[in-house]
């Protein structure tokens, strides 16, 4: 009997990891430090949670900075 293959955890990741030092925020997808690190140890509804604040999020971050992406 083989095991079934890890599922894959959803993330906002694009692979751009700048951080912003005014917001605090990753310019790629606006997630803080510590909740990059702890990514795979939140549950699905953490995870979720976080997501649904993304866009208010980018709203925080000055567009010249963003448009450097």
């Amino acid at each position: 009997m083989t095991a079934a293959p890890p599922r894959a955890i959803a993330t906002p990741c694009i692979k751009v990891c700048i951080v912003d030092g005014e917001s605090s925020l990753c310019l790629g997808c606006q997630r803080t430090l510590p909740e990059i690190a702890g990514w795979a140890k939140l549950g699905d509804a953490e995870r979720a949670a976080i997501m649904a604040e993304l866009p208010e999020r980018r709203a925080r971050i000055r567009p010249e900075k963003l448009g450097m992406l």
